[in-house]
């Protein structure tokens, strides 16, 4: 039988693998389909994002309430409806059901095929006994997936990873944390004021979410040993025992009591706990993609699939094969995924037009030291660019101007509001390439400096950028004086 044809073959359904297929076929009669062997609208949708913040937002509004005179009274009593926020967020969720994001896909053109998609040739993809050829692309969209270290013991114990965690359906009273980046810091949060009484972050290095500025995880720490949860920097997981393992499903306890020998840190040698979230990592999901068929891999030292910035898969000859989202390890976040989804989408349909790439549009730039990001910790994170240590292994001669969130805004968004800011700025340019806020609602402050650093704005132009009263925007106000008035 001949191959079914497609102008667009994009493998991995979630919003990355969504926005190539949508993007590429747009105001065209060209042809996509979706392959995805899960559900339609991936980790993201599902495992993650949604999820997370459907779990966390509950947290940091009764965290408001509570410091807050006139409401703190009438909360302080009690916490949070466990059964209503578990409800609330399998609301966000569609209870694991995509038939939403199928007819979605249906009503914009883009066929939804069900398995698992192997490359068995040059624009060739089979699912299953289906052969099909793509006319013009193929879209790797397929992600990454939870890393379980070779830890003896550790899989044998039946972990929790990220997807158990912000699925949960029953709450550990003692929970064991490997990991100190953003799905830790998150679920610990969360879990902790959801019921774990006992929750403690076995954390290798010496802090929490090294990738930021280091006095926003010191402020995340300082916050989770004020709320009871146990940090253990420097050390190391030697093994994991556990009686009785056995696959509950996903978000239910998985046996008996787990038992961790740890050293490195001085403290206790063992920890117990009635669960473990390993949160170590993720690995890209290319194992059985047949990227070996096109003598690829020209992968990276990590795994991840190397491309250009047209999205463009190195390694593969005439500019058929593309990968985007986490898979490409550039940047593993969502909103980076779309981004580089929406470029990839423009550059496959110009080229199917026979256009040329010509302007911005076609090439992805922001994922290069413009990221932004947002943990949703408590305090909050926000952050885009480099911070001031990549800024300068990047060979900038950066000025860094920080200072305390002590504004009007602030002080009447919550009574126990702290929080500090920088701006990390090139002297050669005097251009904001990295910024970092940290406190209670500071993610709506980040798109600000999202612009200012991909739009490469002027310090001296943020004058005249004036930020409304009383916000708490008006930290940036006082960024800009402390270099008019240094200490």
């Amino acid at each position: 039988m001949a191959p079914e044809e497609f102008d667009v073959i994009v493998i991995g359904g979630g919003p990355a693998g969504e926005n190539a297929a949508a993007y590429a076929i747009a105001g065209s009669d060209r042809t996509a389909a979706l392959i995805e062997h899960q559900l339609v609208g991936g980790e993201c949708s599902f495992w993650a994002c949604m999820p997370s913040k459907a779990l966390l937002r509950p947290v940091e509004v009764l965290g408001t309430a509570r410091h807050m005179p006139g409401v703190e009274e009438k909360v302080n009593a009690y916490g949070l409806d466990v059964e209503a926020v578990l409800t609330r967020r399998d609301g966000f969720v569609h209870n694991l059901d995509d038939s939403s994001q199928v007819l979605w896909a249906d009503s914009v053109g883009i066929d939804v095929i069900r398995g698992s998609a192997r490359i068995t040739g040059a624009r060739e993809v089979t699912v299953g006994d289906r052969v099909m050829r793509a006319r013009h692309a193929v879209v790797l969209a397929t992600g990454t997936t939870a890393s379980v270290p070779g830890t003896p013991g550790l899989q044998e114990a039946l972990p929790w990873t990220s997807r158990d965690a912000t699925n949960v359906r029953e709450i550990p009273r003692r929970l064991a944390v490997i990991g100190g980046g953003v799905v830790a810091c998150e679920a610990a949060t969360w879990l902790h004021e959801l019921g774990a009484d006992e929750v403690t972050l076995v954390v290798r290095g010496s802090g929490l979410l090294g990738r930021t500025e280091p006095f926003a995880g010191e402020m995340v720490a300082e916050k989770l040993r004020k709320h009871g949860v146990n940090l253990r920097f420097g050390a190391n997981v030697e093994s994991v025992t556990r009686i009785a393992p056995s696959d509950t499903g996903i978000g239910r306890i998985h046996g008996g009591p787990v038992t961790l020998a740890l050293s490195g840190d001085g403290s206790d040698p063992e920890l117990e706990a009635d669960e473990i979230l390993v949160a170590t990592g993720r690995t890209p999901a290319t194992a059985g993609l047949g990227l070996e068929t096109l003598g690829l891999p020209d992968l990276d030292s990590h795994g991840y699939v190397t491309v250009d910035d047209h999205l463009t898969v190195a390694g593969v000859d005439s500019d058929w094969l593309y990968a985007v989202g986490d898979v490409n390890g550039r940047s593993l976040l969502t909103h980076m995924g779309k981004y580089q989804a929406r470029v990839c989408g423009d550059v496959i349909a110009a080229r199917a037009e026979g256009r040329p790439l010509d302007g911005p549009r076609f090439v992805a730039s922001s994922d290069h030291g413009q990221v932004p990001q947002v943990v949703f910790t408590t305090p909050e994170i926000a952050a885009v660019g480099r911070t001031e240590e990549q800024a300068r292994d990047d060979g900038l001669d950066v000025e860094v101007l920080a200072v305390d969130i002590d504004v009007a805004g602030a002080a009447l968004s919550r009574d126990d509001y702290t929080g500090r800011a920088a701006l990390v700025i090139d002297r050669a340019t005097d251009t904001v390439v990295g910024a970092t806020f940290v406190g209670s609602g500071v993610a709506e402050l980040v798109h600000a400096a999202t612009v200012a650093v991909v739009g490469r704005v002027p310090v001296e132009t943020l004058w005249h950028a004036v930020p409304s009263y009383p916000t708490v925007s008006e930290v940036w106000l006082r960024l800009l004086e402390a270099r008019r008035n240094p200490s």
